[in-house]
């Protein structure tokens, strides 16, 4: 079915289907999307400006999907940057989400989520901050943001350790996410290997709230501190809004709040409201800063968790494979 044009545009982006609900469960419609983007349109822009760009659309009666390289139908004025994905073995050609006109045309796409690259395209060999993903177990229920956050503090006291800080801010989902800018001539494989550093050192502070086990079924209710957004990796962007019942946004919250709130609290009928005229990501986020040494150092001798995770996954087949031809059990 042809889309049906609306009388409005913005920035020149003419829009259509405003008042199509935005998916089930969203309780808000297209238009709800794009007021909301076009709100907090300076304050996301930051977080994704010169960052190739994937993203999550949801069209009407299909499932939501990811998309990485930019449609044919892509307008000119949409900046663009070439890149090789090693996983798929091809050119994708990404979206660099610069401007008000490209973020109203991404909306007007039912691009619901903003997943942005932790470096710039101008200097795609540096990263500029790293990032630890906070991922409560999914028996958690409703404990899990808590133990999410309490994970989090752990976080932040093996940053103090090291002199250094980061802030923090709901993933959206279930979770938190603490990013720790850092020098923009950081080597990719030492911001990946201090990362591993972090997570360990967090958890190795209460053992009992969080884990770096890849593998689900060895973490036992704890908390998984995830250090496997590296340099090749994204992350949803600061404001982005989730496809989650009710839009749930990602949200800037200081450590002191991080008690008080639960992912709920914000959402794009909200959050704009809440934040006025301020930017608190932008507040919260220290300067870039330099990863010492020891740190780098000691990440380094941690293996990568998901190859890691493989090997022990083909151990643990190569042992109930065994353990059927002798009938065991």
């Amino acid at each position: 079915m042809a889309a049906k044009k609306s009388a409005e545009s913005r920035d020149g982006v003419p829009l259509t289907n405003l008042d199509a609900p935005l998916f089930d469960g969203a309780d808000a419609t297209k238009r709800d999307l794009v007021d909301y983007l076009d709100a907090v349109g300076d304050r996301i822009l930051a977080g994704l400006r010169d960052r190739p760009l994937s993203v999550m659309r949801v069209r009407p009666g299909q499932a939501p999907f990811m998309q990485k390289n930019v449609p044919k139908y892509t307008p000119d004025w949409v900046r663009t940057i070439t890149m090789w994905a090693e996983a798929s073995h091809r050119e994708v050609h990404y979206a660099l989400c610069d401007d008000r006109r490209t973020l109203i045309w991404f909306a007007n796409q039912r691009a619901v989520e903003y997943h942005a690259t932790l470096f710039r395209a101008a200097a795609m060999l540096h990263p500029t901050h790293l990032v630890l993903d906070l991922d409560p177990p999914e028996t958690a229920g409703p404990q899990g943001f808590r133990q999410a956050v309490a994970a989090a503090k752990l976080v932040r006291r093996a940053l103090a350790d090291l002199g250094l800080v980061g802030a923090l801010k709901t993933s959206g989902a279930k979770g938190v996410h603490v990013f720790v800018p850092v020098e923009d001539t950081t080597d990719p494989n030492d911001a990946a290997a201090a990362t591993r550093a972090i997570a360990a050192r967090a958890a190795r502070l209460d053992p009992d709230v969080a884990t770096t086990a890849y593998v689900k079924a060895d973490r036992a209710g704890r908390v998984f501190v995830d250090s496997t957004r590296a340099h090749g990796a994204t992350v949803i962007a600061a404001y982005s809004p989730r496809l989650r019942p009710g839009v749930p946004v990602s949200f800037p919250v200081a450590w002191a709040d991080a008690d008080d709130v639960v992912p709920r609290d914000f959402t794009i009928r909200n959050a704009a409201g809440l934040l006025g005229d301020r930017d608190p990501w932008a507040g919260a986020l220290p300067g870039p800063q330099a990863l010492p040494a020891d740190l780098v150092a000691e990440g380094h001798e941690i293996p990568v968790a998901r190859v890691v995770a493989m090997h022990e996954g083909k151990r643990r087949k190569r042992e109930a494979e065994q353990a059927a031809e002798r009938g065991d059990g």
